[in-house]
């Protein structure tokens, strides 16, 4: 069969951006075209990750990944475990397909994982420590009869729930509640 040309390019996955030590979100997804820009199907398409620093290993715990390209042209290297190493990284990316080959780098970042900040934004208050909360239920011949609830922040003051009255139930008697 006659050579041909072949051409490689990233579709997914250049310049992502993951946390150290985290697993990828999103795979890289590479098209391979012969020389008129049309797919190839059967080329054989090899990802490797770097040997040392940032990078990582691909789902079978490995640095290299051997894929082959669909009717569509493409293949795709997903759930890379990242390591521990912050920093830019190159993934190296070869198809070849009938003597041809082709090849390219798609640039991959760690970033140092962030711990949570204390005092940042969002919807956690203050107020929001410190919650108690009593669920009572009565369990008569293995049924239960019922129950109650409340929620006490530190302040003393009850949040949203109206405040139970004491219940007693029979002899011997049981109290529940404020007294």
């Amino acid at each position: 069969m006659a050579q041909t040309a072949l051409r490689i390019s990233v579709v997914e996955g250049d310049g992502a951006v993951y946390e150290a030590g985290s697993r990828a979100t999103r795979g890289i997804t590479v098209l391979v075209a012969d020389g008129a820009g049309n797919p190839v199907q059967g080329a054989t398409v090899t990802f490797t990750l770097p040997r040392d620093g940032a990078g990582g290993t691909f789902a079978d715990g490995g640095k290299t990944l051997v894929l082959t390209t669909q009717a569509d042209g493409k293949a795709a290297a997903w759930g890379m475990q990242w390591n521990h190493t912050a920093g830019e990284f190159e993934v190296r990316v070869t198809a070849a397909k009938d003597g041809a080959r082709a090849g390219l780098v798609c640039q991959q970042y760690l970033k140092e994982k962030t711990a949570p900040q204390a005092g940042g934004s969002g919807t956690f208050q203050k107020e929001h420590h410190y919650k108690k909360w009593l669920l009572t239920g009565l369990v008569v011949g293995g049924a239960v009869v019922g129950g109650m609830a409340f929620a006490k922040g530190h302040t003393g003051q009850t949040n949203g729930v109206a405040p139970l009255p004491p219940a007693s139930i029979g002899t011997p008697t049981i109290t529940v509640g404020r007294q």
